[in-house]
């Protein structure tokens, strides 16, 4: 019976350890009150740790984005400058030493930076309106070798093509298969490259022909929506507010930028075109194109295009989708899927 007593006592002794070691990520917790809504580059974050039961607090180490930024004795405070920070949320972590224990408890909170540049309002005039086949449910434009290549996108109906202008019909035509939704296109290093939207795999071409040359896996598990390039990487959506860069040798992804303006994050950017050092892309539901800072993320313009609609047979037709630049003309072209017209428009800042 003493032998049962004892076994129990340090049982229990050693649950209540357990227990206590569990219930001290509940002893502290990041200030949030002290935060703002959303930070830009150039601010501190003031970081402070809550500690409603009182404990003695013998050091804090504070890290950002995986990086230590700062220890301090006691419950000090420590400042986050975010300087040159990228777009988006910012991750931050504190490990709490307390009581002497010389495992400190970990505890997490994040913070939004979002740009800094107010973006301005484009305008644009129209320069001619073009036939577009209104079977197009389209989602990639682009202009290659004086020639408009358009992919769309829904099962059973999806396919790049090349298009005569005059028409908007299709010379050169390749399906995709019944289970495909295509996506956005672009062409680099003369291969055409379209995506697609939950399958997780691209097609490459050969522009010239349109035959299939290879098939390639997402290196990330996203889905595909809008492409450009720059003429080294590509450039690609995925519905978010990220955008990709993919390196078109390997099909790997680089790295990304999430894309946000002054009030927030835009989500759902979708078709994309690469034009003097920037990204014009269309967002989603919205018939506008932000004009974006590749290297940020940052919208610095926007470009309303609400008023073409109001050249539509149907104006309520779905969403624009669809833009292409032409180098000779230094002029854009736009459309919608099934939009039963294409605008070629010049673009002013």
């Amino acid at each position: 019976m003493k032998y049962n007593f004892l076994a129990a006592m340090f049982l229990a002794l050693a649950l209540n350890s357990c227990d206590d070691k569990k219930s001290g990520e509940k002893y502290f917790a990041f200030d949030d009150s002290k935060f703002k809504p959303t930070y830009k580059n150039g601010e501190n974050v003031t970081l402070e740790i809550a500690n409603p039961q009182g404990k003695a607090i013998d050091s804090i180490a504070f890290f950002a984005n995986g990086k230590r930024i700062a220890s301090v004795k006691g419950n000090s405070k420590a400042e986050f400058p975010l300087k040159d920070a990228r777009l988006g949320y910012q991750m931050l972590k504190a490990i709490v030493y307390f009581d002497g224990e010389a495992a400190g408890q970990e505890v997490e909170s994040r913070v939004e930076v979002v740009s800094d540049i107010e973006p301005k309002l484009f305008s644009y005039t129209v320069v001619r309106t073009y036939p577009h086949d209104t079977l197009s449910f389209t989602e990639g434009l682009e202009f290659y070798k004086d020639t408009l290549f358009e992919s769309t996108g829904q099962n059973g109906k999806s396919y790049v093509r090349k298009v005569d202008l005059k028409t908007g019909k299709a010379f050169k035509q390749s399906d995709l298969e019944q289970q495909y939704f295509g996506e956005g296109i672009t062409v680099v290093n003369d291969k055409l490259f379209y995506l697609t939207w939950q399958s997780n795999v691209g097609f490459i071409y050969d522009p010239a022909t349109l035959k299939r040359l290879s098939t390639f896996s997402y290196d990330k598990k996203i889905e595909g929506w809008g492409m450009t390039n720059d003429g080294n990487v590509i450039y690609q959506s995925d519905g978010t507010e990220k955008i990709w860069r993919m390196d078109p040798k390997t099909q790997k992804m680089l790295d990304y930028v999430n894309v946000y303006s002054t009030s927030g994050k835009i989500k759902s950017v979708n078709e994309l075109e690469f034009v003097d050092g920037k990204i014009y892309g269309n967002i989603w539901q919205k018939d506008a194109v932000a004009v974006i800072d590749p290297k940020t993320g940052a919208v610095e313009a926007i470009v309303n295009l609400v008023n073409l609609r109001k050249e539509l047979k149907n104006p309520a037709s779905e969403v624009l989708n669809g833009i292409a630049y032409n180098p000779k003309t230094k002029t854009f072209f736009v459309t919608g899927k099934n939009w039963d017209k294409m605008f070629e428009i010049r673009i002013s800042r």
